[in-house]
């Protein structure tokens, strides 16, 4: 509350601040209209277009009219036309200062005020998409935080209990070190996302055999491929690019790990490389479900997840991470549909 109103102290500071500009550059008007008044009577005077005190006096009074007359059809111009965009300026930042993020101002002219104008809104949007980003992040970080502590919590206290027998113990017992692991893999990624998200520049870059990276990949999930009975079939001559070591690591073992989840029980998982003249191509392909079309724009927004149902475990990370690296690295990475091979992530990666 306090708070509130030093905000609202504030601003009505600032209107008073313009208000009082505004008043001295109408005194300036006035001063200098009186100013050009008396060196007019005088000139008048000392060329003998007029004579005696009295004509001179009437000429003072009649000018002093004249100018206090200009400077109030003065004010009332200067205060409807200049001041009126500052106003709508003013009042559309009070808006977004109090969370009405959809303010906007029209400003026509003249030319820098419509800059003006076209600049401040589009502030006003990346703020208000900044903010939902902020909350929908809140939001699902919560939600993804809360859902295995409260399992684990439910399942500790069910441990307490005299008459359970061992096999119940077990699985309890199993299934809270599994949303343990699911905790801890969170909290790693959004570590990992928070630290990428800081880089603008792409650091410690080296060429690195990918060809070499994907298979060390391939043997590091071992068991996540043979718990689903999947197959691999990577098969590729030696393919060299310019990048981070550590982060395309992480792209390879976050692309792996989402084929897997998504891939049907004794199936296949297809990872290729080809190269263009001006990039590598890398693809994982696997034959899972189709990805809705409405969803294959946001499955790389932080905490997305295309299955609603949460059949498949997850935290919708992984492919923000992708997403994240893969553009320090001034490449793309895409989804698309095959009928011969389901669904497949496309990264493309700029040969320099």
């Amino acid at each position: 509350m306090r708070s509130y109103a030093m905000r609202t102290l504030k601003r009505f500071s600032c209107k008073q601040q313009l208000t009082i500009m505004f008043a001295a550059m109408v005194f300036l008007f006035m001063f200098f209209a009186m100013l050009i008044v008396f060196l007019g009577a005088f000139l008048l005077y000392r060329l003998g277009l007029v004579h005696g005190n009295r004509s001179v006096g009437v000429i003072l009074v009649l000018f002093a009219v004249i100018s206090l007359l200009v400077g109030a059809a003065l004010s009332m111009v200067f205060s409807r036309f200049p001041l009126a965009p500052l106003r709508d300026l003013m009042n559309a930042i009070d808006r977004i200062a109090d969370g009405d993020y959809s303010a906007r101002i029209n400003l026509k002219a003249p030319a820098e005020l419509k800059k003006l104008s076209e600049k401040f809104n589009h502030m006003a949007e990346e703020i208000g998409s900044v903010e939902m980003l902020r909350s929908d992040f809140i939001n699902n970080f919560s939600h993804e935080f809360k859902t295995p502590i409260s399992s684990i919590q439910g399942f500790a206290e069910m441990l307490k209990l005299d008459d359970l027998t061992q096999e119940e113990r077990e699985e309890y017992i199993q299934t809270i070190i599994e949303e343990a692991s699911r905790l801890t893999a969170l909290a790693s990624n959004i570590l990992n996302l928070s630290k990428i998200e800081q880089q603008s520049i792409l650091t410690e870059r080296t060429r690195l055999n990918v060809s070499e990276q994907i298979r060390q990949v391939i043997a590091l999930l071992d068991k996540r491929w043979s718990a689903k009975d999947i197959t691999v079939a990577f098969d590729c001559g030696e393919h060299f690019v310019v990048g981070n070591k550590e982060l395309l690591k992480q792209v390879w073992i976050n692309l792996a790990d989402n084929a897997i989840k998504f891939s049907p029980e004794h199936e296949t998982v297809e990872i290729s490389i080809r190269e263009t003249p001006a990039a590598l191509v890398i693809s994982f392909a696997n034959k899972g479900d189709e990805i809705p079309a409405a969803a294959q724009s946001h499955i790389f927004d932080k905490f997305y997840q295309a299955d609603t149902s949460h059949a498949t475990q997850g935290n919708g990370l992984g492919l923000a991470i992708v997403h994240k690296i893969i553009g320090l690295h001034g490449g793309t990475v895409k989804v698309r549909r095959s009928d011969l091979t389901g669904t497949i992530m496309d990264v493309t990666l700029p040969q320099k």
